[in-house]
């Protein structure tokens, strides 16, 4: 392959040292009102990584990071692989019973931006944790770690394990030009949080190529906006939930200069197609992309906003690996039919990762991470929801996706989700939980659903909440919704 032989693999600490050598006074970084260059985060990493070394961490041990977004979290990161550790990225607002949960599956060697009070018997870094001066900041004999990160998931058990992804962290950056359209001269704006697969993956990505990251401690759209213009953003990932709370912004009347996007991508759940087309309408087609994968890296599906609007409602087809609907006795459908969709990876390769805390469950070199839909004659991929989110009443199968994106559509509605409760007569029947602007009734939602679903479709009962319902990545546990809206409701009965 004519890329790799101009750009060959190498270390991804490599990469970085690389950087900070051809530009050490390069601004890698802006966080806030806080910046870092080339040669200051590769100095920070490298003291924090002689502390990590001293604190026990060996070549393929797991390091959990708890940081938020932040110039700091990026230094322990590369730290952690400085060392050849493996980078447990969690959220730093885990309950620490949730986190406990975590460290007895992985038993991590170090816990980086965590109370050590909290964990006994656990080694850890507090956040505010700084290196002290006379460690040395030369670099360190260069290692490539087992695997670049293994992400944590709760799927829709809630119960946690770790996906550790099998790649080492060793690569051509450049590939990443290849596969996201990512270029060296771009600035990212990196507004989901980092303990969140898509953007660890692709800020890495950039910075390895030697990108400007823009980075906010958390998503807030007015905030986002105003980075884009001001830092002349070009390339950026988001999921549905920022891009609806950005248009409504915009949609109220503000106005910010967003010429310089160039790249404006989206994954991580189903985009409603009338916030799509509001996007395209607003950026342009040619800069509007989604990407459809798992933080299990199996197969990729890519489409363009110009593909898009001759495929309305696809999520693509493939860019890497392979896949395929099948059906519940393990037969591949025909175009057009819904079933479950399972993937493999590119010919000859092994597998991408390992679950720790569950166990894969392939079926004849395929895997399936519990998603439903269906492919046109194009082999362009449309996806309807998860197999465990379908709803059943009296015998009709509902999408929550499709409900939630009719329900979203309204002026004042931030977000929704739709779970299916136990009934009677229909065995189950749809439920609404709306975030929405106060005043907001269930009246007049169920007016406006009457212009957008059919009946059965509609939901029998709505709750309006003041509260988020999804995370800062755009993520719901559904299982807790259903079972907290099952008690509210049983209570009242």
């Amino acid at each position: 392959m004519e890329l790799l032989e101009a750009n060959p693999p190498e270390p991804y600490v490599r990469s970085m040292a690389r950087l900070a050598d051809d530009d050490p006074d390069f601004v890698a970084i802006v966080h806030e009102d806080r910046t870092i260059t080339r040669r200051e985060l590769e100095r920070q990493s490298n003291r924090l990584a002689r502390v990590l070394r001293d604190r026990g961490v060996r070549h393929g041990d797991y390091a959990a990071i708890a940081l938020p977004n932040g110039i700091g979290f990026f230094v322990a990161f590369w730290a952690t692989l400085k060392v050849g550790g493996v980078p447990i990225p969690l959220s730093y607002r885990l309950p620490r019973t949730e986190r406990q949960a975590i460290l007895d599956l992985a038993n991590p060697a170090l816990l980086i931006g965590v109370d050590p009070a909290d964990h006994p018997g656990h080694a850890a870094l507090p956040a505010e944790f700084v290196p002290d001066a006379s460690v040395s900041d030369e670099p360190l004999p260069e290692v490539v770690s087992p695997s670049w990160k293994a992400p944590t998931s709760g799927g829709s058990t809630g119960r946690p394990k770790l996906i550790r992804i099998t790649a080492p962290a060793h690569g051509a950056p450049a590939l990443n030009r290849a596969l996201w359209g990512l270029e060296p001269t771009d600035v990212q704006a990196v507004v989901a949080p980092l303990y969140h697969n898509a953007a660890l993956q692709f800020a890495t990505a950039g910075q390895m190529l030697g990108q400007r990251l823009v980075v906010l401690t958390r998503f807030d759209p007015e905030q986002t906006l105003r980075a884009i213009e001001r830092h002349r953003v070009s390339w950026m990932m988001t999921v549905p939930t920022m891009l609806q709370r950005m248009y409504r912004v915009i949609e109220a009347g503000g106005e910010y200069d967003l010429g310089s996007l160039r790249a404006l991508w989206h994954s991580s759940a189903p985009c409603p197609p009338w916030l799509k087309a509001a996007w395209i309408d607003l950026v342009g087609a040619d800069k509007v992309y989604e990407v459809y994968a798992g933080t299990e890296s199996i197969a990729t599906t890519v489409i363009t906003g110009t593909e898009w609007l001759e495929h309305p409602g696809s999520v693509g087809r493939p860019t890497v690996g392979d896949m395929k609907i099948v059906g519940n006795d393990g037969e591949e459908l025909p175009r057009g039919a819904v079933g479950e969709i399972y993937m493999r990876g590119l010919e000859g390769a092994g597998p991408s990762y390992e679950y720790v805390g569950a166990e894969r469950k392939p079926r004849d070199g395929w895997d399936s991470l519990g998603d439903l839909g269906w492919m046109d004659d194009d082999g362009y991929l449309y996806i309807t929801d998860r197999r465990a989110d379908l709803i059943v009443a009296g015998g009709a199968n509902i999408y929550p996706a499709e409900v939630e994106s009719a329900i979203d559509r309204h002026p004042k509605v931030v977000s929704s989700v739709v779970v299916g409760l136990s009934d009677p007569d229909l065995g189950q029947r749809v439920h609404a939980v709306v975030h929405a602007q106060q005043g907001t009734t269930a009246e007049e939602l169920l007016e406006f659903l009457a212009d957008h679903l059919v009946r059965y479709k509609i939901p029998r009962s709505i709750e309006i909440t003041g509260q988020p319902l999804r995370d800062e990545s755009g993520k719901v546990r559904r299982s807790q919704v259903r079972d907290a809206a099952s008690g509210r409701t049983q209570s009242r009965a």
